[in-house]
């Protein structure tokens, strides 16, 4: 019998009844059929203990997190740095699910689950919370406050059509400077003065956009993308020149890469981490390599390590 039998699923209490419950259900059945056994933690807390115990006995597999990015990231700064994790994408835009290449199949998770294999990557660190893929500041991160101001229940995509056109109709698009250690430094010597501001882990953003396309998530490195000016006008053009690729030949965008950064402003300024609010300005950024072990199949890891 394997001793690493034991597997932790982090449910986000909003999955506890319709289609999302019976995934989770299905997914108990299936990793029982692999000789596993599963308990399903609504409570971040009890995640926390439990994870730590079986941790220190040698019997925790894997957690999951069952849910979208939002519950990923907290589950990850639940749970003791190392613990396996995997994700049952339940979620809206299930970002890192599709980077990993990993499907709502219960079926499927549990072949992964009981196979083993896993992979480390970066995460970072903004105001104290942890994300895996992006910190936005600015605009988008001003919808994302407005949106879940106004939640109700689970979100949606068409959730987001009135926190855009509110965010279109008040966001004043204030300056924000980046203060930002260059490579080999620890020092923030180095500024950029923008409207926009995207702090990019993994090269995943809602609606398949791709700010830095050749981010990694394995080089110690966050991708620090920034564009210049304020306004409606230039928030569409700067999103064309994303679409199609473009935006990188602009010249009011601005990329570089580092190991930490500060955000600031004058004014109030939301900022979102992986989709969820994260507070406001200033915020303080850094990347913790090779904070996340993530349990993928035996190709994804392949594929990913020959890219390296």
């Amino acid at each position: 019998m394997n001793e690493r039998d034991q597997v932790l699923i982090a449910a986000n209490p909003r999955a506890g009844t319709g289609s999302r419950r019976g995934l989770i259900e299905h997914l108990e059945r299936e990793l029982r059929e692999c000789g596993l056994t599963a308990t399903v933690e609504i409570n971040s807390d009890a995640l926390a203990t439990r994870s730590l115990q079986l941790a220190s006995e040698g019997r925790l597999r894997a957690v999951v997190a069952a849910g979208g990015d939002g519950t990923f990231r907290l589950v990850a700064d639940r749970v003791p740095v190392g613990t396996p994790l995997a994700i049952l994408p339940l979620g809206t835009e299930n970002l890192l699910a599709r980077y990993l290449e990993m499907s709502s199949d219960p079926a499927r998770l549990a072949r992964v689950i009981a196979a083993g294999c896993t992979v480390t990557l970066d995460a970072g660190r903004a105001g104290g919370q942890l994300f895996s893929l992006m910190a936005g500041c600015g605009f988008d991160a001003d919808v994302v406050r407005r949106l879940h101001e106004g939640r109700t229940g689970n979100i949606h995509h068409l959730s987001y059509a009135k926190p855009i056109l509110d965010s279109i109709r008040n966001y004043d698009y204030p300056e924000l400077r980046i203060h930002y250690a260059p490579t080999g430094s620890e020092e923030l010597a180095e500024q950029i003065t923008a409207r926009w501001v995207f702090v990019v882990n993994l090269p995943r953003y809602a609606g398949g956009l791709q700010f830095a396309p050749h981010a990694s998530g394995s080089d110690g490195l966050l991708d620090v993308c920034t564009f210049r000016e304020g306004s409606l006008w230039h928030g569409l053009r700067y999103l064309s020149g994303v679409v199609f690729g473009q935006h990188e030949e602009m010249q009011d965008f601005v990329h570089v890469q580092t190991r930490r950064l500060r955000i600031e402003s004058d004014a109030r300024v939301p900022y979102q981490l992986d989709g969820d609010p994260g507070g406001e300005l200033p915020v303080e950024i850094a990347i913790e390599a090779g904070r996340l072990t993530l349990m993928v199949s035996a190709e994804w890891a392949e594929k990913h390590h020959s890219q390296q």
